[in-house]
């Protein structure tokens, strides 16, 4: 049985979790919460490194995060639909690990599998609730559902001040050495003028390494709420404010 968890992101393929909500998840374990990761596929599908390799830097990687739990459903990659299966698998992590906040990938998303995770993490989520599910365990509805952005939505619910947590997050990111290179975050961490290293992999157009394109765009969003590195997420409900007197960042 494993521990229970304060919070839990699930996301379809190891990287995904570090990419987009890496920050917050080490400024969550710094807090001294329980944090965990969800992986529903070994990306078998990605055009480098293989399941073995993914695998193992996911282990390097949530060791750099701070996690106390990482799992992987190895359900297929590139193969995600809205399949009962796989909404009772995320279902029962759920249950076995108790979280009270869920992370999820927004759902405008290129990826079908993002777009998919987005769907079967909801629904799990509600199912996990249900007394008569086919599953072990005692009922557990998570509280809090937010979505975590990947550059396609450019509307936020909040932003979450990373600055604290960005050289880490990007070392996180670095474990991926069959995704992403060698040459790993070091640069773009000492000189964000620095012109990108040839020995990374480049896999956003017009060669941009992944980790320039977290700096600029977690330097963008940061701009928005005066810090100097943000993660944006989204939230389908509102947001109660007790104090509107209180609330940060100034309007003018």
């Amino acid at each position: 049985m494993a521990d229970k968890l304060d919070i839990l992101a699930v996301a379809a393929h190891p990287d995904d979790i570090e990419i987009t909500c890496g920050g917050l998840l080490i400024k969550e374990t710094h807090r001294g919460r329980k944090v965990g990761a969800l992986d529903l596929t070994q990306g078998e599908m990605g055009t480098h490194g293989d399941e073995t390799d993914r695998a193992r830097e996911a282990k390097n990687a949530a060791e750099l995060m701070g996690l106390t739990f990482r799992k992987n459903l190895g359900l297929p990659d590139s193969a995600l639909d809205d399949n009962q299966e796989y909404k009772l698998a995320i279902a029962q992590v759920i249950r076995d690990t108790k979280p009270e906040l869920i992370i999820l990938p927004h759902w405008n998303q290129r990826h079908p599998d993002h777009s998919a995770c987005t769907r079967l993490g909801y629904d799990a989520c509600f199912i996990a609730g249900l007394k008569k599910a086919a599953l072990s365990g005692e009922p557990h509805r998570p509280r809090k559902i937010i979505y975590a952005s990947y550059y396609r939505n450019n509307e936020y619910s909040f932003l979450v001040d990373i600055t604290e947590t960005f050289e880490q997050k990007c070392k996180a990111v670095a474990a991926y050495v069959s995704q992403f290179g060698k040459s790993g975050a070091e640069g773009v961490i000492a000189d964000r003028f620095k012109p990108p290293d040839t020995s990374n992999k480049d896999i956003f157009a017009p060669g941009i390494s992944i980790f320039e394109l977290m700096q600029v765009r977690a330097m963008q969003l940061g701009q928005l709420v005066g810090v100097r590195y943000a993660e944006g997420y989204s939230i389908k409900e509102n947001i109660l404010i007790d104090d509107p007197q209180k609330m940060p960042v100034k309007s003018i």
